[in-house]
């Protein structure tokens, strides 16, 4: 186990609601050096389904990589306030997507999941979108 802490950024992006969603995910150490970053297209989803997957991606690299202690940022306030308990999961398709988040957070240790505004989780979204236009490109 790494035992140094890291800050998680994570972002899904979706184009419509549903639609085609992307994944955007960045690593940093406690200078606030970007350490990692992953992006990645998801297929057809809704938003809060992006954004619950692109946590769920950056959660299993921090467990792979041995994270210990693990700040985690996102913009979406819902996803944030469910994973923190002050809402509940209501529906059945993102109850999954929280159980396996709840699960990674146990096997990461010592975690803190914190909204931010947009502007300050700019470089996840910007991988999150970039993942959706290669897919389009690729067409």
């Amino acid at each position: 186990m790494v035992d140094t802490p890291f800050r998680l950024y994570t972002d899904g992006a979706c184009r419509g609601n549903p639609g085609l969603g992307g994944i955007g995910v960045v690593f940093k150490d406690e200078q606030g050096n970007i350490v990692g970053t992953m992006k990645g297209f998801i297929g057809s989803c809704t938003n809060n389904e992006a954004e619950y997957q692109a946590l769920i991606a950056g959660l299993k690299e921090a467990v792979r990589r041995g994270y210990s202690r693990l700040s985690v940022y996102m913009d979406s306030e819902l996803v944030v306030k469910q994973i923190n308990g002050a809402y509940r999961v209501k529906s059945k398709n993102l109850s999954r997507y929280f159980q396996e988040v709840k699960d990674l957070l146990s096997a990461v240790g010592s975690y803190r999941v914190f909204h931010v505004g947009r502007n300050e989780n700019r470089l996840a979204d910007q991988l999150a979108n970039e993942a959706i236009d290669e897919h389009e490109r690729s067409l």
